[in-house]
Parts: structure tokens; sequence; C-alpha cells
């Protein structure tokens, strides 16, 4: 089957920077989708990176100019740099991958979640 295992969230400093990964892991044919969502206490989870349409990379308005999402796709990475972090970014972050990938005797499509990153942002 297929692991999502994030790593890289912790304890920072307002205006501080840290830069979150999450690698797929199993018998992986492609991955078609990689992005990252945050749930912070008492709200709902929410996007805050990830492919749109056309190739476009949708944002949270909340960290346009600050996070950036880029893929590894030789390592089945895809990373989170953020940068200017503000307590209102506390939030455990999630990885989310739309992967094809061996599963018994045939390929299948499925959307995977990772077990989640804490990201405290805090003097």
């Amino acid at each position: 089957q297929v692991q999502l295992v994030e790593s890289g969230g912790g304890l920072v400093q307002p205006g501080g920077s840290l830069r979150l990964s999450c690698t797929a892991s199993g018998i992986i044919l492609g991955i078609n989708a990689m992005g990252w969502y945050r749930q912070a206490p008492g709200k709902q989870r929410e996007l805050v990176a990830a492919p749109g349409s056309g190739g476009n990379t949708n944002y949270a308005d909340s960290v346009k100019g600050r996070f950036t999402i880029y893929r590894d796709n030789a390592k089945n990475t895809v990373y989170l740099q953020m940068n200017s972090l503000k307590p209102e970014d506390t939030a455990v972050y999630y990885c989310n991958a739309d992967i094809t990938h061996l599963s018994g005797s045939r390929f299948i499509r499925n959307d995977y979640w990772g077990q989640g990153t804490q990201v405290t942002v805090s003097s």
C-alpha cells in the first residue's frame, strides 16, 4: 500500500521559517497531485497549497507570498517552505496525495493523507 510520511514541523517564533516535507512510499506508478492542508484547533481543515487546474497552484489567501509548495518527483516528495510565519499559522499540517499504485495484482488510483505534523508559531 501507500504511505505518506511528513516531517519538519515544530515550534518557531513569529517571523521565522520552517520547511515541511512529505514523502510517498509504496509501489507507485505515478503521483497525480500532492498538496498541503492544515487544521487549527476548533476549525475545519483548509487548503494551504495544492495544484489547481491548468498547471496553476492554489494558495490560501492568508499564505500567499509567504509559503511555497514544490515537488521533487524523483523522491516522491512534496515540500512546503513557510516563511514569515505568524501565530495564526499554528495548526496541524497534512499532506494529501492523489496516487496511482500497485495494489495486489493491479494498479489503482486513490487519495491519501499523511498523519499530520504540528506547526506552532509562538514567542
